[in-house]
């Protein structure tokens, strides 16, 4: 009385379950792609030691270098290929069945982590999954949604028929609708405690419990990596992942999704929360229904909802110094911020210090070449008189490339200023060779924080006011380049943002007496930067709190807008 599965080949197709598992074993087995139908949406799936076909399911579904998650066999093989601690294995092996991000131990196919030292370990958590594997000879798969590019994960047959019959050499569906697209939840551990990348399937719709009442505002969440969250009572109920706004398809998964939770929770806006960005699809979605319902509209400051978010999760409603690091953001000032230290409220903020802002040759170009940001650090630091070719990475790029971004970045034309930290990490990767064109989101900080092996306590110099100034960062950066290797070059450079992090904070505790900080923000999935501040915060005295409920990336901010908006209006 099951779900009856049907089994689409290119030449067969069949409703007999057991021939279906027989029949996925053996394309798996001789390299081939599977699209499975699973509970959330459909994944594709192939060998994950099979190099050629992973390297083919990444050329047809136009995922370059970003990482697949794999599923493996059971805990005891995770454990064979992963070093995983006791609570990433319970975590692991809980009944959410996330995606875990280990360490990595023994190899699978080189395409499936693209050189990365970490794996996306996940566990079997539906019966076809265990079948599966019963007729596998291959302890792991990579299991990755089912879509194109950057397009939500796909649930209707038809569609999957249609769509994912280029990619997958066959397709397994079965005759229950999915009625909410979820994708795999990812986790991964940081000081002992499990922080998610991104919420979905197995821990929405649970809620976040809070000490205020957030009853009928609606937030709809940032641009990137977007959530929405909804008030009531003193409940904030996320919704699942819904993804990169920049298209139609996710945004109308983003439209269809809060009609849904709408109708589930008896849920009828009074007050509707958005980013200050009013280009952001979350946040004209927002005007627009604030305008239709009559009802307030409340606008919130990215960094400023990244650091409410933390605070909400932790039940904290006391002045804090927030620090908000990640890598776009649009400020009062109508600059690109990123790099924050703020004195702040649930309902209110003060910006005391900042990253030294940095122009972006090409805008969003130079989030997607690196290699951009790179040279106008180098630009601002070293003047144009700088030997840029001097740089071996920057020496395989066209040396009239490089001079007439200096002309751009001089003429101040389409170069808009930024204090993101993740600009920073982009430029440092950049200038160790280990990524000039990113491929994916946040590509360049994690290739820069994989090589980091630790080992070493040095950091480089920096001076620090209303402004921190990467003059002297950068000179000694260059200084390394030609005698220390990569790792020690990216262990030291992040130790000096973890003591930027530090003295940044202790400055603002002497000013203002206040001893409690929040590290929130993407750059804050950086495992080893946030273990490292928060030693370093913990042991000088302060009080130290990050996310855990909800993500410190854009999936989080919802919740902070949610927040500040029942705050604000009291």
């Amino acid at each position: 009385c099951g779900p009856k599965y049907h089994y689409h080949g290119k030449n067969s197709e069949t409703t007999n379950t057991d021939l279906i598992i027989l029949k996925v074993a053996s394309l798996i087995h001789s390299g081939k792609t599977v699209a499975i139908k699973g509970v959330g949406g459909y994944h594709l799936c192939c060998d994950a030691l099979n190099e050629h076909a992973v390297s083919m399911l990444r050329r047809r579904k136009q995922r370059d270098a970003k990482p697949f998650a794999v599923m493996f066999r059971d805990t005891e093989t995770a454990e064979e290929y992963c070093f995983l601690d006791g609570k990433e294995k319970e975590e692991l092996s809980s009944w959410r069945r996330p995606v875990v991000i280990a360490r990595s131990k023994k190899k699978l196919a080189p395409a499936v982590g693209s050189g990365l030292s970490n794996t996306g370990a996940m566990l079997p958590y539906t019966p076809f999954h265990y079948m599966m594997f019963e007729a596998l000879s291959t302890p792991a798969v990579v299991m990755t949604s089912g879509n194109i590019s950057d397009e939500p994960v796909i649930t209707d047959d038809a569609e999957a028929v249609q769509k994912l019959g280029a990619v997958a050499d066959a397709i397994v569906s079965y005759n229950r609708e999915i009625i909410n697209r979820a994708d795999d939840s990812v986790v991964r551990f940081s000081c002992g405690l499990p922080s998610l990348i991104r919420r979905s399937r197995g821990y929405v719709p649970q809620p976040v419990c809070l000490s205020w009442p957030v009853e009928g505002i609606l937030a709809t969440g940032a641009e990137q990596k977007n959530s929405f969250c909804l008030g009531k009572g003193k409940q904030a109920i996320m919704s699942q992942y819904i993804g990169d706004m920049t298209g139609t398809e996710v945004y109308d998964f983003f439209i269809e999704s809060v009609e849904r939770f709408r109708k589930l929770f008896h849920f009828t806006p009074s007050v509707i929360a958005c980013d200050l960005h009013s280009d952001y699809l979350s946040s004209q979605y927002a005007a627009k229904l604030s305008a239709e319902l009559d009802v307030p509209l409340v606008k919130v400051q990215h960094h400023h909802a990244h650091i409410v978010s933390c605070m909400a999760e932790k039940g904290l409603d006391e002045p804090v110094i927030g620090v908000s690091l990640d890598g776009t953001g649009l400020g009062t000032d109508n600059t690109i911020w990123g790099g924050e230290f703020f004195l702040a409220t649930l309902s209110d903020y003060t910006r005391c210090i900042s990253f030294d802002p940095v122009p972006l040759p090409g805008g969003d170009r130079a989030v997607k070449e690196p290699w951009r940001t790179a040279c106008s650090y180098l630009l601002k630091y070293f003047g144009e008189d700088f030997d840029f070719m001097s740089v071996p990475s920057l020496a395989t790029i066209e040396e009239d490339r490089i001079r007439k971004l200096c002309e751009m970045v001089k003429a101040d034309v389409n170069s808009p200023v930024s204090s993101g930290a993740g600009r920073l990490f982009d430029a440092v990767s950049a200038l160790l060779g280990l990524c000039m064109y990113q491929t994916f989101d946040s590509e360049a900080p994690m290739r820069l924080e994989s090589v980091v092996e630790g080992g070493t306590d040095d950091h480089y110099p920096y001076d620090i006011d209303k402004k921190v100034m990467f003059g002297s960062t950068f000179r000694a950066i260059l200084a390394d380049l030609g005698t220390k290797n990569a790792s020690y070059i990216a262990a030291k450079f992040h130790n000096t943002v973890a003591g930027v992090i530090l003295d940044a904070s202790m400055l603002l505790r002497k000013e203002f007496s206040v001893g409690t900080v929040i590290l929130s923000g993407g750059v804050f999935q950086n495992s080893y930067l946030l273990e490292k501040s928060s030693y370093l915060l913990s042991r000088n005295g302060f009080s130290v709190f990050t996310n855990n409920m909800v993500p410190a990336n854009d999936g989080g901010i919802a919740l902070g807008q949610l927040v500040t908006a029942s705050k604000s209006r009291k």
